[in-house]
C-alpha cells in the first residue's frame, strides 16, 4: 500500500534510479535551476557581512576572556580549550597539499563527475585524508595518545568485565562524592559513550592508536551520511556543490580522534534513516525505517545527554521529505517507540536515563560549570561554534536567511534548508540550557555538517576562497594550539 505522498515524490524515484551520467546531467540542470548568488551580488554581501560577524565575535570573544579581572575558567587560549604550542609536523605537508588542492576548482569538478558509488567513497577517503593529515601535525601521537589520557573513555573501558554490572553501578559513580567515581568524561555521558570502547577492547581495538583510526574511520562517514539524505530527499545535486565544505574544514581538528565525532556519525545516519523513511515508497517500509530511526536516536541519546536534540533534525527530515502533512505526525510515533524500544531496554539492564540525568546535572554544577560565567558563554559559545564551523558558516546563514525564514511555511519546498532550520534550532536549544558553557567546538559536532548546508547558498564564485578560508583556519589550529581532543 503507498502513502499518501508516493504519489508526488517523482523526484525521489528519480534521484534513486539516476546513473552516472544522468546524474551529472541533473548536477549541471539543478545549478542551473538554484537560487544561485553568482546570479546576484546581494548573496555576495550578505555572505562577507556574516562572515565579518563570525570573525568579531571570536576577536570579542578572545578580548573579553583575556581583560583583567576576567576568568572565564578555559585555560590560555580561551575561549578554545587548549594551550598555545606553535608547531609542524609529519602532517603539515600533505594538509598543505589538501589546502593547495581546495584552492583549485577540482574539489567541485570531482564531486560533480564522480558517480554516486564512487563520490561517497571518495567524499569519505578525502575526509579521512583531512583529519589524519592535521592530526600528524604533532605525529603518531596526535592519533595515538589522546584518547590514553585519564580522563578518556578507554582507560576506564579497559577495566571493565561485566558489561551487566557496569550499567547497574552507572549512576551510583557519577557523583564527585563517590569513592570511585567516574572520570570526567565517562560521568558526562551515558554508558553507551563507555560501551563502544569497551567493545573495541574486546575486539582487540583497545590500544590508543587502533581506537584512535576506528574513531577516524567512522568520523569519516558524517559527509556521506548528510549526502546520502540529500539523496534521500531529492537533492543530491545540490549536496554535491556543498560536500567539499564537509570534508575541508576546522571541525575536523576535534573530529580526530574525538569521541564527539563518533556521536556525530551516529547522530547524522539517524537523520539520514530519518529521511528515507520519509520517501519510502510504501508505508511498510516507511514504518520500518521509522523504528530504525527511532532505535538510532535512543542510540543517541544513551552516547551523550544532549544528543536527544538530535531529534528536531529528524523531525526536520521527515518534514522536509513530506511537509506539513499529518503522515509526519504518525511517523513521528513510530520514531518515538523505537526510542522508547532503546530506553527502556537500558533501564531494564539498570541504566535508567530519567534518573541518571538529575545525577549528571548535579556534578556538572559541582565541577567547573558553576565557575564558568554564562553571561560570557552563553555567546561565547557562538564565537566557538563560529572555529569550529569555520566563519564562513556565519556568512552562508546570512546569504540563506530569507529563503530559511520561508521554510516555516513550506519545508518540503528547499529540503537542504529546511535541515539548517532544524540545526538551528538545535544549537539554540543547546546553547541556552546553559548544559554546554565551553567546550562546544567539541559538543556541537554532530549538529555542524547540518548547519554547513547553509553553504548552498554561497555565490560560486565565492566558493573556492570560502573553502580554502575554511581549511585554512583548520591548519592554522592545530599547528597553534594543543586540544585535548
Amino acid at each position: 500500500m503507498t502513502t499518501p505522498r508516493a504519489a508526488t515524490a517523482p523526484t525521489h524515484a528519480t534521484a534513486h534510479s539516476a546513473t552516472p551520467t544522468a546524474t551529472a546531467t541533473a548536477t549541471a540542470t539543478a545549478t542551473d535551476h538554484e537560487p544561485r548568488a553568482d546570479g546576484g551580488s546581494r548573496n555576495g554581501r550578505a555572505l562577507l557581512r556574516g562572515v565579518l560577524v563570525a570573525i568579531s565575535l571570536i576577536t570579542a570573544a578572545v578580548v573579553v576572556a583575556h581583560l583583567p579581572g576576567v576568568n572565564v575558567h578555559a585555560g590560555a587560549a580561551a575561549p578554545l580549550q587548549a594551550a598555545w604550542s606553535p608547531r609542524v609536523g609529519v602532517g603539515t605537508l600533505p594538509a598543505l597539499g589538501l589546502l593547495g588542492w581546495a584552492a583549485t576548482p577540482h574539489p567541485w569538478t570531482v564531486m560533480a563527475r564522480l558517480g554516486w558509488g564512487r563520490l561517497l567513497l571518495a567524499v569519505w577517503a578525502l575526509s579521512v585524508a583531512w583529519m589524519v593529515s592535521l592530526a600528524l601535525v604533532d605525529g603518531v601521537d596526535g592519533i595515538g595518545t589522546v584518547l590514553d589520557h585519564d580522563t578518556e573513555y578507554l582507560v576506564s573501558a579497559r577495566g571493565v568485565g561485566d558489561t551487566g554490572e557496569l550499567l547497574r553501578s552507572f549512576i551510583g559513580r557519577i557523583p564527585l562524592t563517590a569513592n570511585d567515581n567516574w572520570p570526567v568524561h565517562v560521568a558526562g555521558h551515558p554508558p553507551g559513550a563507555l560501551l563502544f570502547f569497551v567493545a573495541l577492547v574486546h575486539l582487540g581495538l583497545g590500544s590508543g592508536l587502533a581506537a584512535g583510526l576506528v574513531v577516524v574511520a567512522v568520523a569519516g562517514t558524517v559527509p556521506v551520511a548528510v549526502a546520502v539524505t540529500c539523496r534521500a530527499l531529492g537533492h543530491d545535486a545540490r549536496a554535491r556543490g556543498v560536500l567539499p565544505f564537509l570534508v575541508l574544514g576546522p571541525f575536523a581538528v576535534w573530529q580526530a580522534v574525538s569521541a564527539d565525532a563518533v556521536f556525530a556519525a551516529v547522530a547524522a545516519w539517524t537523520v539520514a534513516v530519518a529521511a528515507l523513511s520519509g520517501t519510502a515508497p510504501t508505508r511498510v517500509r516507511s514504518s520500518a525505517l521509522a523504528v530504525a530511526t527511532g532505535l538510532g536516536l535512543g542510540g543517541c541519546a544513551m552516547l551523550s545527554y544532549g544528543l536527544p536534540l538530535v531529534v528536531v533534525l529528524v523531525l526536520a527530515a521527515l518534514v522536509a521529505a513530506r511537509g506539513w502533512h499529518r503522515d509526519v505526525v504518525a511517523l513521528a510515533a513510530v520514531v518515538a517507540v523505537g526510542a522508547g524500544v532503546v530506553l527502556g531496554a537500558s533501564a531494564w539492564s539498570g541504566f535508567a536515563y530519567w534518573r541518571a540525568y538529575p545525577v549528571l546535572h548535579q556534578r556538572y554544577w559541582d565541577g567547573l560549570a558553576s565557575a564558568r560565567p554564562a553571561w560570557y558563554w552563553v555567546w561565547a559559545n557562538l564565537a566557538l561554534l563560529a572555529v569550529c564551523a569555520g566563519p564562513v558558516l556565519f556568512g552562508a546563514l546570512a546569504a540563506s536567511a530569507r529563503r530559511l525564514r520561508a521554510t516555516a511555511h513550506r519545508p518540503d519546498g528547499d529540503p537542504v534548508l529546511t535541515l539548517v532550520v532544524g540545526a538551528v534550532l538545535a544549537i539554540v536549544v543547546a546553547d541556552l540550557s546553559l548544559m554546554s558553557k565551553a567546550e562546544v567546538e567539541r559538543i556541537w559536532l554532530p549538529f555542524v555538517p547540518w548547519l554547513l548546508l547553509a553553504t548552498v547558498m554561497v555565490p560560486v564564485r565565492a566558493r573556492r576562497w570560502a573553502l580554502v578560508g575554511q581549511a585554512a583556519l583548520g591548519l592554522l589550529v592545530q599547528s597553534l594550539l594543543v586540544t585535548p581532543w
